[in-house]
């Protein structure tokens, strides 16, 4: 390429031209929409890999997931976005269900009849052992206590502690929301968390009928067909590069190694974005970068966007993956594996049976055994400063102890997700109202999506995608100026 060159960049029919910032789920998937809706778009991913906290790997020449999964079905946007793409004969529900909960020096199964966490059933909480007999008292003064005001917003463990008693919040609610945000019950937001637990919240005195109401109301309703959750064959990482391919199949562009240094507003001529020792002028942009990262860009033409997402914390993990002779493992139980509440002490959070809950890894070589730990989650991240065979003796010594694993892995591989889920604290719908307004008062067309705003799983960053690409459709008009692209050296 010339030190400087101009390319006009408006394909037929376009209407206009739409610069993406990030390639992770949200990046793509908003660009696979954008590309539905006529514009013309350009991803930018400042790294040299697409897919963000989606990541497809092999381990002993097994396929695995070294971030992300699974993902929830019954939301449908991420099933959608797969078979959109061309790859839905490859989703396949978990061959192997039933968690349990590795509480009280045994292995208890999580009981049902229970909103993340929060008992409906008492008689099947009682009976799974995994609440003491005192506190299965204290859950039964939620009957008599007076009202507790959850306001505009609450944490989810203050709420739940108060109603019903701490062992509810440590033992059940901790694990399952560790499961989802690597957090800390106690300042995870429960209006933005858990939405139908809050409305329960303010609806009932009584949290535990609360629970009872939503359980009544779901039963009322015909229950949708198919599996709550959904893996793809050769991994869920697998997902970006599909969506990436039908992106490029559609005429748009992929950057990798593209970091943006810099983004001005043109006014109501769009935007210029700063990248290397060039630049690229669009009619429009959707920011898909965490949140520091989208300070940073933001903060010139919107500083109190910026300053909002400068507040946003991360907590950080690390996934460690292990491949088993199985003639090694013994008699490891069945099911998907177990979650730890961090109020025992272990090390790991969490043990996936990767092997048994997705059948394209049992199946690739049945004599392997494949599982996973994690380590870490917000303000309990001491382990991660250890190095990897480190993390892996262990989540060895923790296996042991819960499951009777005494084998050294043929393999194993250590991925570490430094600041890789967002925090929703308490009043995090209010921050990321603000965010949006504040960005709705620019003269140029911008959105936001992502992880940081609309929900941390699969489904919820689409759907946050689509909903920021068919904004930016509304606001570009056939022949707008912007479309050409202008790089200096």
């Amino acid at each position: 390429m010339s030190a400087a060159h101009t390319s006009t960049g408006r394909a037929p029919g376009s209407i206009g031209h739409v610069v993406v910032i990030g390639g992770g789920i949200s990046g793509l998937a908003a660009a696979h929409r954008l590309l539905e809706g006529g514009a013309r778009v350009t991803v930018l991913e400042a790294s040299g890999r697409l897919g963000g906290k989606l990541r497809a790997g092999s381990i002993a020449g097994v396929p695995v997931d070294l971030g992300a999964e699974s993902m929830l079905a019954r939301r449908p946007e991420a099933v959608q976005l797969a078979r959109d793409v061309g790859i839905g004969d490859r989703l396949q529900p978990p061959r192997a269900l039933g968690a349990t909960l590795w509480t009280r020096d045994a292995l208890r199964p999580m009981p049902k009849g229970h909103v993340m966490g929060v008992p409906g059933d008492l008689a099947l909480l009682a009976a799974s052992g995994v609440i003491s007999p005192e506190g299965m008292k204290r859950i039964a003064e939620d009957e008599t206590l007076a009202r507790t005001e959850a306001g505009e917003d609450v944490a989810v463990g203050a709420y739940v502690a108060a109603r019903l008693g701490r062992e509810v919040v440590d033992r059940l609610v901790e694990p399952l929301l560790g499961g989802v945000y690597a957090g800390d019950a106690y300042r995870i937001s429960m209006r933005a968390a858990v939405p139908q637990l809050f409305e329960a919240a303010r609806a009932e005195r009584s949290l535990v009928e609360g629970v009872r109401a939503l359980q009544a109301r779901a039963a009322a309703t015909a229950p949708p067909d198919g599996p709550v959750f959904m893996g793809i064959d050769g991994g869920i990482g697998t997902l970006p590069g599909a969506v990436a391919d039908a992106v490029r199949a559609a005429g748009g562009e992929i950057l990798l190694h593209s970091a943006v240094h810099e983004l001005r507003s043109r006014g109501a001529q769009g935007w210029r974005i700063g990248v290397g020792g060039r630049s690229i002028e669009a009619d429009a942009v959707v920011v898909t970068a965490p949140a520091g990262e989208a300070a940073r860009i933001l903060r010139h033409d919107c500083p109190a966007a910026a300053t909002d997402l400068d507040t946003v914390a991360y907590a950080s993990m690390a996934l460690v993956t292990m491949a088993f002779r199985r003639s090694d493992t013994g008699r490891v139980p069945g099911g998907s594996g177990f979650l730890v509440p961090p109020v025992d002490g272990r090390r790991i959070k969490a043990s996936t049976f990767a092997g048994q809950k997705w059948g394209w890894i049992g199946d690739a070589d049945p004599d392997l055994f494949v599982l996973r730990t994690s380590v870490g989650r917000y303000g309990d991240d001491a382990d991660l400063k250890r190095d990897d065979a480190e993390l892996v003796d262990l989540s060895l010594a923790d296996l042991g102890e819960a499951v009777g694993l005494a084998a050294r892995p043929v393999a194993s591989t250590v991925t570490r997700w430094e600041d890789g889920l967002p925090q929703y604290t308490v009043g995090h719908l209010d921050r990321v109202a603000r965010i949006r307004a504040a960005l709705a008062q620019l003269p140029g067309a911008l959105r936001v999506c992502g992880a940081v705003y609309d929900g941390v799983g699969i489904p919820a960053c689409v759907g946050s995608a689509r909903r920021a690409a068919d904004e930016i459709l509304g606001t570009l008009t056939p022949g707008a100026a912007g479309g050409e692209r202008e790089w200096t050296a």
